[in-house]
């Protein structure tokens, strides 16, 4: 993946995310501003579609979430989605050799990365938009933001992988209340709800500095942590020790471990290393 933006439709008129690597951060930006980043079909194949081609680069170590325009996403377009029916079961439909369907993809995949995701959230965060967000692994918010899990308006129930971040963040009671009633929430209740991390005036500003601080520690520490508390997060004790030993031992005595050992040894600035890319951690 190269250092400039780099859409994954062959027309940048028409890439509906746009993807740029700073200093091993990726940028990945919603590019649908007119419609406050509304997801219609040509989102939801990019969205997945960058999510992998991030995956095999493994110089990339941390991404950056945001949305173009007012908002960070008004959730699923139903008019652009239903004009279609046979998009319709494109989204919903799960072939027998995936894990999951396009729907629940475009949120999954970056809860799936090996590597940590921050959301930089402003205006709208409804629906689907929403659940994008809560598969990220830091949710940074506008106080001014806009939250909600709009499905119940449509008669529906959030099925983007939502009910397995929900159940991880909050509690069940605040998850069926703003379900059931899919009202609207300001950034401060989300943050009192445990779906937001924090609250930042430029959301975007505060990911750089949280990237850039995770960026400068060993790649394959930060991707093993990320894949131990996916591992063992609410799994009881004996489970959550074995997968402890094991990661560690991947971990111990490879190059970025010794590296890590010598930066943290030295005070001297021209002696500590560089890191090596990341290992994988699946």
């Amino acid at each position: 993946m190269n250092s400039s933006s780099a859409p994954i439709s062959e027309n940048i008129d028409t890439a509906r995310v746009l993807c740029e690597v700073r200093d091993a951060i990726a940028w990945v930006t919603l590019n649908r501003p007119e419609k406050h980043n509304g997801l219609d079909m040509k989102m939801f194949y990019q969205m997945t579609a960058t999510a992998k081609r991030i995956r095999k680069d493994r110089s990339i170590r941390a991404v950056i979430l945001q949305g173009a325009g007012p908002s960070f996403s008004a959730g699923l377009d139903f008019k652009a989605v239903s004009s279609n029916p046979k998009d319709v079961a494109r989204l919903f439909l799960k072939w027998p050799w995936r894990k999951l369907n396009l729907a629940q993809d475009i949120a999954h995949c970056w809860r799936d990365l090996p590597i940590p995701v921050i959301c930089a959230i402003h205006g709208n965060c409804f629906g689907g938009g929403m659940q994008i967000a809560l598969a990220t692994d830091y949710r940074i918010a506008h106080p001014d933001s806009l939250f909600s899990i709009m499905e119940m308006k449509w008669g529906l129930i959030p099925d983007m992988s939502g009910m397995v971040t929900l159940s991880q963040l909050t509690r069940i009671d605040i998850a069926q209340e703003l379900t059931m009633t899919g009202r609207q929430f300001s950034a401060q209740e989300a943050f009192e709800y445990g779906l937001i991390s924090r609250l930042a005036d430029d959301p975007a500003a505060a990911a750089e500095e949280l990237a850039k601080v995770i960026v400068s520690k060993s790649p394959d520490a930060v991707a093993a942590t990320k894949y131990l508390f996916k591992k063992t997060w609410q799994a009881d004790t004996n489970k959550t020790l074995r997968w402890e030993r094991w990661v560690q031992m991947r971990l111990l005595g490879r190059k970025n471990n010794r590296i890590a050992i010598n930066n943290g040894m030295t005070k001297d600035e021209t002696k500590k290393r560089p890191f090596k890319d990341r290992t994988s951690f699946r």
